[in-house]
Formats: C-alpha cells, sequence, structure tokens
C-alpha cells in the first residue's frame, strides 16, 4: 500500500504530530473543525491540502490519523467516514476515548473492509513537537506494521498492547499514574513554597533523587512561577478521568486516587483554570495547605 496519510485534529498535541509528517513528505491532506487551522497549517506546509470534511479526507487518504478530543468526537467522524472509506484503508486514532467505544467503532470501521487501530499517545506537547512521544497500540499486529513508519515520524517508543481497544485501556493505566503524580508533586511544592525553601536548589534534589519524575522536570520550575500554560489542559484531564471513573465501575473498582484527582481537577475547573495545563492544580493545593493549618 502506498499510503495517502490524512490527519483530522490540529489542537495542541495535533498540530505538531501532522507538521512532523509533513516535514517527512508523507501528508496528503488535513481537516480540522474550525477551517482556520486548517487554513493556517496548509499555509505553512506545501503540498498539503484541506479537506472539506471527513468524508472527503476520508475518500481521498488510505491512512486516516485522528487526534480529538472526545468519544462522541471520534464516533461522530468515523461515522462520516464509513460509507468512503477505501477496502484497505487504516484509521489511526490518537485521542484518548474509553476502550469499550475503540472496540466499537473497530468493529464498524472492519464491517466496510477497512481497519483500525486505537493509538493514545503519551509525552506532551513538548513529545509532540519534539518527535518523542510514546504510542500504545490496539488492534491488530499486521496493521501496526503497515503504518510503523509513519509513527516513526512522531514516536520515539511505538509499543503493541494487543487487540483492539487494549491501547485505550493502557491509556486509561497511564492516567491513573498522571493523575497521582500531578497530585504529589503539587502538594510538594506548594508545602516547599510554604516553607520558604529555595526553589532551584529545592528541584535540583527533588530531581536527582527518588522524587525525581517527568511531570516535576518539565511542570516543577513554570508551576512554581504560576506559569501554567505550557502543557496539556486541566479540562481534558478532567474528561479522561471520567473514562476511568467508568471504567471503574464498569468492572466494579474501587479507584480512591481517581476520585480524589477528579474532585480537586473540578474545583480548579470551577475556579476557571479549565484552559490551563494540569499543574494549575498547585493553586488549590496552595489554598488546601493554608486551610488545613487554619483548622
Amino acid at each position: 500500500m502506498t499510503p495517502r496519510v490524512g490527519f483530522i485534529g490540529l489542537g495542541a498535541m495535533g498540530a505538531p504530530m501532522a507538521a512532523h509528517l509533513a516535514h517527512s513528505q508523507c501528508l496528503h491532506q488535513v481537516y480540522n473543525r474550525s477551517s482556520d487551522k486548517s487554513a493556517a497549517f496548509v499555509a505553512a506546509h506545501s503540498g498539503v491540502a484541506a479537506a472539506a470534511d471527513a468524508a472527503a479526507l476520508a475518500a481521498a487518504c488510505n491512512v486516516i490519523m485522528l487526534c480529538v478530543s472526545a468519544d462522541a468526537d471520534v464516533a461522530a467522524l468515523i461515522e462520516q467516514m464509513l460509507p468512503v472509506l477505501q477496502p484497505g484503508s487504516i484509521v489511526v486514532d490518537h485521542s484518548s476515548i474509553a476502550p469499550n467505544t475503540a472496540r466499537r467503532l473497530a468493529t464498524a470501521v472492519a464491517d466496510q473492509g477497512a481497519g483500525m487501530l486505537d493509538a493514545p499517545v503519551s509525552g506532551g506537547v513538548e513529545g509532540a513537537h519534539k518527535g518523542s512521544l510514546s504510542i500504545m497500540v490496539g488492534g491488530d499486529a499486521g496493521l501496526l506494521q503497515q503504518v510503523t513508519p509513519l509513527l516513526q515520524c512522531y514516536a520515539a517508543r511505538i509499543s503493541h498492547m494487543g487487540g483492539a481497544g487494549n491501547g485505550q485501556a493502557t491509556k486509561a493505566v497511564n492516567q491513573v499514574l498522571v493523575a497521582g503524580i500531578a497530585e504529589a508533586v503539587c502538594e510538594g511544592l506548594a508545602l516547599a513554597e510554604h516553607l520558604q525553601l529555595p526553589r532551584q536548589a529545592l528541584l535540583e534534589v527533588l530531581r536527582n533523587g527518588a522524587a525525581g519524575n517527568w511531570f516535576l522536570d518539565q511542570r516543577g520550575a513554570t508551576m512554581l512561577a504560576d506559569d501554567c500554560q505550557r502543557g496539556f489542559k486541566l479540562e481534558l484531564l478532567i474528561k479522561d478521568l471520567g473514562i476511568l471513573q467508568h471504567l471503574a465501575a464498569s468492572e466494579n473498582l474501587v479507584l480512591d486516587g481517581i476520585e480524589r484527582a477528579l474532585a480537586d481537577y473540578r474545583q480548579c475547573q470551577q475556579a476557571g483554570d479549565g484552559a490551563q495545563d494540569i499543574s494549575a492544580l498547585i493553586r488549590l493545593k496552595r489554598q488546601q495547605i493554608l486551610a488545613k493549618s487554619d483548622a
């Protein structure tokens, strides 16, 4: 198969991912619900056209990448594309959605003679720009082998996790860790501020010990400076945590850490920080620490 690649969703993650494909001269068409983003992308990348809608892109391309926000968005796009999907086409969904939604959509795509991979990513906006994302993939291994050279344009690690939905299940586990680490780092740094510890020395000590982690490395200094506009939006993590909440309920599981994180992030959203990155949680932790000390 000679790939004719289309990319749908030119947000904070999708735009740099699509740009890597364009720089490798692999990208044929793009589509975004907000047409101004498509127009800006096409203007910046020669040889790439803007599709009128998802169906037009699917009719012109045989590898379709998606990177959008939620289950309903992915389902709506797949529904639009189904009538025109070419036999043998491959849909690669980089969105974060529920595993059961991924399995249902993969079945619908397979009924049209095409294939679908659920391939959520981790690594943040920085990873998308650097081309160093980690991709966790559910679906047929043969399909993955066909599109691996394309995924390597923006991924440093590509891991096949099993059948349809397993990529999204792996992302669910990833988000449990993300939420828990963010809770700990934000609370710890809020405590450090309260104790008036020297910022740079503190970060160096923490990074080089058992507390070191990606979130601390990438967001520690910026959150201490109250700069919370760098990466993954808080409102998107709320969406992911909601998926985890439903997953836990369907499996009769208890995920106490997720319940705590979801409650905290909803408070942050109510305070107007929904469009900030998840490190804005430190603002709530500052308040909580003071409230506890005053009690």
